[in-house]
């Protein structure tokens, strides 16, 4: 071959080879390419899995102070935002306990109220994106089954599936009620005798008789007008809130003492006072809303900041929600906070990618922008158990877990999940690290029992998200546990700070 022809030639095998190289998919791993990863302890996850379903709950009550205690000491009373305090948490089974046969069923019980949930907050964001006027809202006509009735939704909502509680007094004198926390909704409320309907809790019923600082709202006050669901009798205002799945509560608005522990008590805080209550609410006594509204006890509160950290669902431990104390350290991850102008309830954050094993996945850039409209966006909430992603998110997402784990025998789907493993026999895992990147460059990488949990005793573990085709994407508290989520509401940051649950 002539020297002309023997460089033509290899000319256009540069050319062929430089082509395919380039159109090679950017997000497969190679030889080259370091993964990222993290250990999950299977046999430490399958034990509590274990515990939690002989936890003893008469035991450890019994090492807690009485649930019918009544306060008679005087607390501080303060009404700013410069006062910080403390509330103790702890997981729903720790608290209520309703008997399941096994894990699995434990676990589908958690997924059937979470995905109903998941819907309600999706339909509440798509009444406000079509600007649907509160005087267009009915209850909806829907049977509750009596299989549905035990299932142990205790939040009382499906708009908050209720796995953590909190204990608050509740009058003057002030009696100590378990509530449910709530970041997606705003209206605090709890049930009230005469009951026309009440659903089971664990402390006694309030009666607002009993107390001296019990006020009701008047229809012309700021507080009615802000509710979504109101009308008035004899010029007292009465309050509705409806949820996705036909429960609802209903009764007299009012203003009360709200005391937190120790730590002092707040005046005039509005509350539903809830004389019928219908629906898959069993357990609390009621709902404290965290939310953005005007109703919600942060805003009542004139909080700066709050924070909590979720312990494991399956944990029989606690930690804390903390209100007006953020600290956000050299190890905590930062994101924006953003509101949609459409909905002040929800608190989204500024996401902008994801990485699986440490390369960035392939997810379009509109995947988490919450536009001008108010749709898209992603949220954090604390009633949310998994995290939904849109479709175009999720599914780049699973193939690239998917893919560098092929070391992992697949199984079979189980309920949402349809990314699941058979880790039977196997004490620990090697998998890689699924991470958050936020706006602002910085990036919160999630342990793995964060998104590999199990879903029965026998060693099956699955992917913890879902696919959505709502434009509404929400991280969820499984993705949350073990790390302190910090809502600097005066600088419209959000913080996460593993390992800060004491």
């Amino acid at each position: 071959m002539s020297e002309p022809a023997s460089k033509a030639f290899l000319l256009f095998f540069t050319l062929i080879f430089l082509f395919f190289t380039s159109t090679l998919p950017r997000d497969l791993p190679d030889a080259t390419t370091t993964t990222t990863t993290t250990i999950l302890d299977v046999t430490s996850s399958l034990q509590q899995a274990h515990n939690i379903l002989s936890f003893d709950l008469q035991t450890q009550q019994t090492q807690k102070p009485s649930t019918h205690t009544t306060i008679t000491t005087s607390t501080p009373s303060f009404s700013n935002s410069s006062f910080s305090f403390s509330l103790e948490l702890h997981p729903r089974e720790t608290i209520y306990k309703i008997h399941h046969k096994d894990y699995k069923s434990l676990v589908l019980s958690r997924l059937h109220r979470d995905t109903v949930r998941f819907n309600s907050l999706t339909a509440r964001l798509q009444l406000a994106l079509e600007d649907i006027s509160k005087s267009d809202l009915k209850p909806l006509e829907t049977e509750i089954k009596p299989e549905d009735l035990s299932i142990p939704v205790t939040s009382g909502t499906s708009q908050g599936s209720g796995e953590y509680f909190t204990r608050v007094g509740v009058g003057n004198p002030a009696r100590q009620f378990y509530m449910v926390l709530d970041t997606g909704s705003d209206i605090n409320w709890l049930q009230c005798q005469p009951c026309t309907d009440c659903y089971q809790q664990t402390d006694p019923i309030f009666d607002p008789t009993a107390s001296s600082t019990y006020a009701p709202v008047t229809c012309q006050s700021q507080q009615c007008s802000s509710l979504e669901m109101s009308s008035c009798r004899s010029g007292q205002c009465l309050y509705q809130v409806n949820y996705g799945d036909g429960s609802y509560t209903f009764g007299d608005f009012a203003t009360e003492s709200v005391s937190f522990g120790n730590s002092g008590s707040v005046k005039n805080v509005a509350l539903g006072c809830g004389h019928d209550n219908e629906g898959l609410f069993v357990g609390a006594a009621g709902l404290i809303g965290l939310g953005g509204g005007p109703l919600s006890l942060t805003n009542q509160l004139k909080a700066t900041s709050f924070s909590y950290c979720l312990v494991n669902r399956d944990s029989a431990g606690s930690s804390t929600l903390d209100f007006n104390s953020a600290q956000l350290g050299v190890d905590s991850v930062t994101a924006p906070l953003m509101k949609n102008r459409k909905i002040d309830t929800f608190y989204y954050v500024g996401l902008s990618g994801m990485s699986v094993g440490g390369q960035m996945v392939s997810i379009p850039e509109s995947a988490f922008r919450l536009d001008e409209s108010g749709n898209g966006g992603i949220i954090v909430d604390c009633g949310t158990a998994i995290t939904r992603l849109q479709t175009q998110a999720y599914n780049p997402l699973r193939d690239a877990f998917v893919r560098m784990t092929q070391n992992l025998k697949l199984t079979s789907a189980v309920a949402l999940f349809d990314t699941c493993y058979d880790l039977s026999g196997q004490a620990s895992v090697r998998v890689p690290t699924v991470s958050f990147h936020f706006a602002d460059g910085k990036s919160w990488n999630l342990p793995a029992a964060n998104y590999l949990i199990p879903v029965d005793s026998a060693g099956t573990y699955c992917f913890a998200f879902a696919p959505t085709t709502s434009s509404l994407s929400i991280i969820g508290n499984v993705q949350q546990q073990g790390t302190r989520v910090t809502f600097d509401l005066a600088n419209n940051r959000m913080g996460f700070s593993p390992n800060k649950c004491q």
